[in-house]
């Protein structure tokens, strides 16, 4: 018992003007130990108290519980400092110099954890989002201290910096609200009945039982083509990440309407005229 007091009491280094031994350690990692603990059950906790308050989205619910979780962690961090007698001011104003020389060295940690905090703070981008980063397509899968994991339209995992998604342009298709403007373009022969083409179109966008009802499909003369005349059509999906599937399915209905309907779709085309002395040499060369 004697062997075990001296252990504790064993003095290791003196910290700040405050004396460390094994009980200083020990009551230190008890405390961050029960904060870790605290800070898992207070995080479910939380998600639990919104889920029966109502709160139906995921990424709040899931946003919300890691702030919670992070500060009780920092609670206890603070805690088990001051419990075992160490001053944090005169810890910082010791390891000033050592903090400025690992500072630059950490400036990108750092970034990327304030911006974390951000995120969580703000909710502008939650788990479950659907975002466009630096031209790709992606689904928030959890939002991290210092990095975010996404999903692409791949099924390839990215990890993204928390202060790319604070300092960068993001698309966020679903921070209001979930409706995805889905597009396509078709080319019809010049010699179509356009009238005939706008109907046929407007009827089959329409009859889509997956598009959002409480939006009339949009359809546009887009431009003359050298080969076609050109028609940009879309409607509104609630599923903006599965929108390359969504969207194969509206071009195989257009194109069996307009082929029911015996409406050519375009193609590049190239006429070629000769002249009659070209023809003729030709004709000569050959022996014809």
């Amino acid at each position: 018992m004697q062997s075990i007091d001296k252990i504790l009491e064993f003095e290791l280094f003196t910290l700040a003007g405050t004396v460390v031994n094994g009980m200083t350690i020990l009551v230190f990692a008890v405390i961050l130990i029960l904060g870790a603990v605290l800070a898992r059950i207070g995080e479910r906790a939380v998600k639990l108290f919104l889920s029966r308050q109502g709160v139906r989205h995921e990424g709040s619910v899931a946003a919300t519980g890691r702030l919670i979780h992070y500060a009780i962690l920092a609670i206890a961090m603070s805690t088990a400092l001051h419990v075992v007698g160490i001053n944090l001011t005169a810890l910082f104003a010791a390891g000033a110099f050592f903090a400025v020389a690992i500072g630059f060295a950490m400036q990108n940690i750092t970034q990327n954890f304030v911006s974390g905090i951000i995120l969580l703070t703000e909710q502008t981008i939650k788990p479950g989002d659907v975002l466009e980063v630096d031209g790709k397509m992606v689904k928030v899968k959890q939002l991290g201290i210092r990095s975010t994991v996404a999903r692409t339209l791949d099924q390839e995992d990215l990890i993204i910096p928390n202060s790319v998604l604070v300092s960068s342009t993001v698309k966020n298709y679903t921070l209001k609200d979930s409706l995805y403007r889905l597009r396509s373009m078709v080319g019809v022969t010049y010699d179509s009945d356009m009238k005939r083409v706008r109907r046929v179109l407007d009827d089959t966008l329409r009859s889509l039982d997956w598009r959002d009802k409480s939006r009339d499909p949009i359809i546009t003369m887009k431009e003359f083509g050298s080969s076609s005349v050109d028609w940009e059509v879309s409607v509104f999906i609630t599923n903006p990440f599965g929108q390359q599937q969504i969207r194969s399915k509206m071009n195989e209905a257009i194109w069996f309407a307009l082929k029911d309907a015996g409406i050519v779709i375009a193609f590049p085309q190239l006429d070629l005229h000769l002249d009659a002395p070209v023809v003729k040499a030709m004709q000569h060369r050959d022996g014809s």
